[in-house]
């Protein structure tokens, strides 16, 4: 995350303390491990914003970052100057929208005020509305709209009214799970029947071929800071938070010949790519025998567009 923000988290860190803190990021962690976020209520709200700023944000921040690279790709030079996000928390996924869209107007939607209040302090020139997405109708509309691990923890679905809302498109994005998966399926056949058009991941608007108990995701590489190492006991310097996502427009755009769904796979002389293409899922084998198709494909990560 950008250097002053980070300051910022740790600077909330330290008020909160080491005890309590790894008190309240285990009991977060296994509140969301467990969807029994409403547990969270035991805490206090420095508490509760405190662990969220060290454990959460800076993945929810990485994978909108990645995710929000790729929209803007898509979209090329189609205006975005007002971005809404739907469920902001602590406003991770504006920030990562700032970095590609640094002229946009940013509005940030959440119910807990905490949250919130953490959020106008790295963003101070965004409006901010403190109420809940889901008694909220119509929801003012923006140019982007976004909802960025939220639409999970809501009551009621929102698809419909996100899309209204999006006058140029509509990101979604999920934790990597089955459910979470589930979930951003569902959103993707919902406006697409309604007339979305697809910017991303998918390389095409037919059904998905992803099966059952297989699910679509991808990945995006966080770098944890000391302090967030010490309160997961963790070794290792970073972590891989696993997401899933759909990005739709309402005019149509390029999309790409394919896209990898999985981690490539090396052996010597070959290279194994699972690609999700318009006609489904394939495996391709690339032998040296192809160089410049090969050199490609060692330059390739999961994620990536292909062909």
């Amino acid at each position: 995350m950008p250097g002053p923000v980070s300051r910022v988290v740790d600077e909330r860190a330290e008020e909160v303390g080491f005890g309590a803190l790894k008190r309240a990021a285990a009991a977060m962690s296994e509140g969301y491990r467990e969807g029994r976020v409403s547990a969270l209520g035991r805490l206090t709200a420095a508490e509760r914003t405190a662990a969220y700023l060290v454990t959460r944000m800076p993945a929810t921040y990485t994978a909108a970052y990645s995710v929000l690279g790729e929209v803007r790709t898509r979209l090329g030079n189609a205006p975005v100057a007002t971005i809404l996000d739907v469920g902001a928390g602590t406003g991770a996924a504006s920030l990562a929208a700032h970095q590609w869209y640094p002229e946009a107007a940013f509005t940030m939607l959440e119910r807990d005020s905490a949250f919130l209040e953490a959020a106008r302090g790295f963003l101070p020139d965004a409006a901010v509305l403190s109420a809940d997405a889901t008694t909220l109708d119509p929801l003012p509309p923006h140019d982007l709209v976004m909802a960025a691990y939220s639409l999970g923890e809501l009551a009621k679905p929102l698809a419909h009214r996100l899309w209204q809302a999006a006058r140029v498109a509509l990101v979604v994005i999920e934790p990597g799970t089955p459910a979470g998966f589930s979930l951003v399926r569902a959103v993707r056949d919902q406006l697409l029947a309604a007339g979305a058009r697809m910017a991303a991941p998918c390389p095409a608007e037919t059904a998905c071929p992803v099966v059952h108990p297989d699910w679509c995701h991808f990945a995006a590489r966080v770098e944890r800071s000391s302090l967030h190492r010490r309160l997961k006991d963790a070794q290792l310097n970073y972590e891989d938070e696993k997401f899933s996502y759909i990005a739709l427009t309402r005019n149509a755009v390029s999309l790409p010949e394919a896209r990898i769904v999985r981690h490539p796979r090396y052996q010597p002389g070959l290279i194994t790519l699972e690609v999700c293409t318009p006609t489904g899922l394939h495996t391709e084998r690339i032998t040296k025998r192809t160089k410049d198709k090969f050199r490609a494909a060692r330059k390739s990560a999961w994620g990536d567009v292909w062909g």
